[in-house]
């Protein structure tokens, strides 16, 4: 007996490989905000292990607690035993999203979100009513009265550029001087609509440092959203999209700037692994998955760097630092601009929140782990805040308010190469 369907339910081993020592407890936000047992990594283990063996169900308390959780993987960095809890949590979801029946508002909100923000479209016509909305003064009439959840999803949006929104990219990107690699790059769905200068300074840092670049057109969503959130048919038919897509490109790496997508591309073979016509695809194709930090990292610079005197905080993506094991590369990449001083901060750790649709589904939670992030970034005194994925910059943005100049890291080595300055 078991409580799980057969489909990909948590594997035994897996969950035999947990040996409830507690390291975990110190990096976990939830077990950190609340001191919950339940919501710590070892305690939701326990909860899968007794669904697991039949003992309890997944409805009401096992899906509260696995909900609460952010799927930062920082659990994954502290464990000595090796315990894969990514995998573990990334089999549990969609066993709670196919057998869990949510509450009307839940589902309606959440099907919004899913029928919002993997379209371009879609997102491109909302950054018009965002603006819209934004100039009208209806934010700080409707703030203290909005649902806590449509009160996130306000204090998110980010200033858009109308002009940035619905720019197209180049479709080829030539090397500058001597070619010596030749990519394809994804734009991404939220990155490309409202962080679309990110996107403009990776094509302008790749070409500099010798390599054409390739933006395919009918590129798409990738399915990160849908994979961390447990819709793993969403996310499987996103990722054979993607493959298809990118995988028959003549190129030596696809490069990508946001964390949260880098890490789910990187997880296609373990998505499609039991499927015998993509398998093979999603193997080779993941192998060739760089996020833009580790893939420059790995170039002997060439382009100039001009001079920035100033102080950076870096703070690490959890899809980055602890999903893909990215942490020296995005420092040893800012450390070639001459005068700026990167540091770390506090606490580096634990997650600002951010996770995907976590800010918009658990939004208190969400608030207070910002809060304590910004605060973290605020005791080092930096000039500006450097972090490698768009929904951190969202995240931590709604709580300095304005306080920082805030960027992807190419986009302050952009400024070096181009010698403009943080006023650039």
């Amino acid at each position: 007996m078991t409580g799980f369907d057969p489909v990909h339910p948590p594997a035994r081993e897996l969950l035999d490989d947990c040996v409830h020592c507690g390291f975990c407890l110190p990096t976990c936000p939830t077990y950190q905000l609340w001191g919950e047992e339940m919501d710590s990594p070892r305690g939701r283990i326990y909860l899968m292990d007794l669904a697991e063996r039949g003992e309890i169900g997944l409805e009401g308390p096992f899906t509260e607690h696995l909900d609460a959780c952010l799927g930062c993987m920082a659990c994954v960095t502290a464990c000595p035993s090796g315990v894969r809890y990514d995998q573990l949590l990334e089999a549990t979801r969609p066993q709670i999203e196919r057998n869990v029946r949510r509450g009307r508002a839940d589902r309606w909100f959440r099907n919004a979100i899913f029928s919002l923000f993997p379209y371009r479209r879609r997102l491109r016509a909302a950054a018009v009513f965002g603006v819209a909305y934004q100039k009208s003064g209806l934010p700080k009439l409707l703030g203290k009265v909005l649902p806590a959840r449509l009160a996130a999803a306000q204090g998110l949006l980010p200033p858009v550029r109308l002009r940035d929104a619905f720019a197209p990219l180049p479709r080829v990107v030539p090397a500058q001087g001597t070619k010596r690699r030749r990519v394809a790059m994804l734009s991404g769905c939220v990155q490309d609509v409202f962080f679309h200068q990110a996107n403009l300074a990776t094509l302008r840092v790749l070409a500099a440092e010798g390599c054409e670049v390739l933006v395919p057109r009918d590129q798409g969503c990738c399915g990160a959203l849908g994979l961390h959130a447990g819709r793993e048919e969403h996310a499987v038919t996103k990722a054979k999209r993607t493959i298809e897509t990118f995988g028959g490109l003549d190129v030596d790496a696809v490069v990508v700037n946001v964390a949260g997508c880098g890490s789910s591309m990187k997880e296609y073979a373990h998505l499609l692994a039991d499927d015998p016509q993509w398998s093979d695809r999603a193997k080779a194709f993941s192998a060739e998955v760089q996020d833009i930090t580790e893939f420059l990292a790995g170039l002997e610079p060439v382009a100039r760097r001009h001079p920035i005197e100033a102080k950076a905080a870096y703070h690490d993506a959890c899809h980055l630092g602890h999903a893909q094991g990215i942490r020296n590369e995005p420092r040893t990449l800012l450390r070639t601009i001459p005068g700026l001083e990167v540091t770390d901060l506090p606490d580096a750790e634990i997650c600002c929140g951010s996770a995907g649709i976590y800010n918009l589904v658990q939004p208190d939670a969400a608030a207070e782990l910002g809060r304590r992030k910004a605060d973290n970034i605020r005791a080092v005194g930096p000039d500006l805040l450097v972090t490698a994925n768009p929904g951190c910059l969202l995240q931590i943005g709604k709580q300095l308010d304005g306080e920082l100049p805030m960027m992807h890291p190419v986009q302050l080595l952009d400024l070096a190469i181009r010698g403009l300055g943080l006023g650039g």
